[in-house]
């Protein structure tokens, strides 16, 4: 059920992106001929007035049809309300509703969050938390009496910090201390004790005491109080999300080498849907949030085949007064177009291959 969730978003997410486009041309007068919501064979479809709308075998994509395009329209060529002929600026926000209409989604699905559920926040503190003790692999922690929900402050009087880097000291401390003792700084409840802890000697020759560690932190639940407070704190985040998106964006330019791989197609992104569907309803509002925006922030990058592409072309024509010479726009969206489903189905068929589940049957 998860993962058709996390399909029905990207679906649903897909639909607001051609929608913005649809209806950015119908509000304007501008003849749209199709409508459809997936690619490759058609599953329904209805003739309206002026309209096919169809639903496609493969709901991972979608397209808006302008009769420009059509070969069989009847419509004449000198036909104001078409696309092609109508004012740059037209033409401009026909291009880019549909980005308009997935920030903007993405904002209500932020706003409707903080309003039901609320915002989870993490505040952190120094130290780190014993999870728990794991006597299989040592029995060192127990020896020296750390309890679960002990929460070590120091190590030989250094102090750990907070959150992550916390953790990754403590386990440096312990990993390079094998047979040797250490003396751990440990708050247990309102007291604070010193414990000499020496860590045993794994098959690799490092120091394990057998613990599971976790970030001293405590969960809070911001929800708003009131619509006003709603608007604002979803804005708040949704800023938060754009400036992260293009803070990643900016390292996988700046540093593509090591940041490729972190690129995900849409069996990934249906594979990380379906892990925070799984956990709650306000898991899959963020996901469905951060993906709206990805897609907006992706189809405004100034790429063939893209929304930004498009508006290239448009920024081209206002400056030079006449637009590219049609076979050099059509050479290049072509190109585009085959370099992004190449991509597309690269990246598809390595997710595939990285599912613990096709992983498990090769076995």
């Amino acid at each position: 059920m998860s993962t058709l969730a996390a399909i029905g978003v990207l679906a649903l997410l897909i639909f607001v992106h051609e929608l913005g486009h649809f209806l950015a041309a119908r509000l304007q007068g501008i003849y749209a001929n199709k409508f459809s919501i997936g690619f490759g064979p058609v599953l329904l479809k209805y003739q309206g007035k002026q309209t096919e709308y169809a639903l496609r075998a493969l709901p991972l994509g979608g397209f808006v049809g302008f009769p420009d395009d059509d070969p069989d329209s009847d419509i004449p060529a000198n036909d104001p309300n078409l696309l092609r002929n109508r004012p740059l600026l037209d033409r401009a926000i026909v291009i880019s509703a549909g980005v308009i209409a997935n920030l903007i989604f993405a904002y209500f699905l932020l706003v409707v969050q903080v309003s039901v559920i609320g915002f989870q926040q993490i505040n952190y503190h120094p130290g780190v938390t014993v999870a728990g003790i794991a006597d299989n692999l040592s029995t060192a922690a127990g020896k020296a009496g750390i309890q679960a929900n002990d929460i070590v402050l120091a190590v030989d009087n250094e102090e750990l910090g907070s959150a992550k880097p916390a953790i990754v000291k403590l386990m440096a401390e312990i990993q390079t201390h094998p047979e040797r003792p250490l003396t751990f700084k440990i708050q247990r409840g309102a007291e604070t004790i010193d414990l000499q802890v020496t860590p045993d000697a794994n098959a690799e020759g490092k120091g394990q005491i057998g613990v599971k560690l976790a970030p001293n932190a405590d969960i809070i639940i911001d929800r708003s109080i009131s619509p006003i407070d709603a608007l604002v704190k979803g804005a708040n985040e949704f800023e938060r999300v754009v400036v992260l998106t293009f803070q990643g964006l900016s390292q996988l330019v700046t540093n593509f080498g090591e940041t490729a791989t972190q690129i995900a197609g849409p069996i990934k992104i249906v594979e990380i849907g379906s892990s925070i569907a799984s956990n709650n309803i306000a898991g899959l509002l963020q996901f469905g949030a951060l993906i709206s925006i990805n897609l907006a922030v992706m189809n405004i990058l100034p790429l063939p085949a893209l929304d930004g592409g498009q508006l290239a072309f448009l920024l081209f024509e206002g400056l030079a007064g006449k637009p590219l010479p049609m076979k050099i726009q059509e050479t290049v969206m072509q190109t585009g177009l085959f370099l992004l489903l190449g991509l597309g189905v690269f990246l598809v068929i390595r997710d595939t291959a990285n599912l613990s589940s096709v992983q498990q049957f090769f076995k």
